[in-house]
């Protein structure tokens, strides 16, 4: 079973998670500020964190943004009072995976925490393991994408939403069958998040950019074929 890394400078809301997540089947570990997490996440062995930004000594976006420094990819739920639709894209441009607002329900954080993990965890059944466009490989079994031959440090749900578009190659995706593709049907979602880790994952994919093609009043399609 997953084990999951739950950051937050208050010990009620950690144990409120706790119980919720154990109750669940996940097995967890706790920190209570960035620099706690960051070395919890050195030594390995987590599945996802859930992430508290309003904390003392290092606050989660700058613990997030050191994890991505560092080439930790372990997915990211942010959780905070705060709801402004900055924090949210501040979140999301630095990594994280999802986003849930204080007061939260703790049913709704484990749907959440589950649909992540299911995107993901390494799975066994994919149809295809492998594919190459151009300068651009992408391997599913050990969610590694390289460009020319180097490895673009995409985050999980940057990875998922690649595989999704070019599982999907010539045909046109709106925003809203991306969002419930690759962030559920439970995400409670907005176009802007879409266009987000698309400009994202454009960034990370270099010479290979202009393979995700925005197709206006629709959405995107991945176009290998595109000048």
């Amino acid at each position: 079973m997953a084990k999951i890394l739950v950051v937050d400078d208050e010990p009620r809301i950690r144990d409120l998670i706790r119980e919720h997540l154990q109750y669940a089947g996940y097995t967890c570990e706790e920190a209570g500020d960035g620099a706690a997490a960051l070395s919890a996440l050195t030594q390995g062995g987590i599945d996802l964190v859930i992430l508290d930004i309003m904390m003392p000594f290092m606050d989660g976006m700058t613990c997030l943004r050191e994890m991505r420094t560092r080439k930790i990819m372990t997915p990211v739920i942010m959780l905070t009072a705060r709801s402004e639709e900055y924090d949210k894209l501040a979140g999301l441009e630095g990594g994280a995976d999802d986003y849930v607002v204080k007061p939260f329900s703790p049913r709704e954080l484990v749907a959440r925490v589950k649909a992540v993990l299911a995107r993901t965890m390494p799975r066994t059944d994919d149809s295809q393991s492998s594919y190459v466009f151009g300068d651009l490989s992408i391997d599913t079994a050990s969610h590694t994408v390289k460009v020319a031959g180097q490895e673009a440090p995409l985050t999980p749900k940057e990875f998922d939403l690649l595989v999704f578009l070019v599982s999907n190659k010539g045909i046109a995706l709106s925003r809203e069958k991306i969002l419930q593709k690759v962030w559920n049907y439970d995400y409670y979602g907005e176009d802007r998040t879409v266009d987000t880790h698309i400009k994202m994952l454009r960034g990370h994919l270099g010479p290979c950019r202009n393979y995700i093609v925005t197709v206006w009043g629709i959405g995107y399609k991945f176009d290998p074929d595109t000048l």
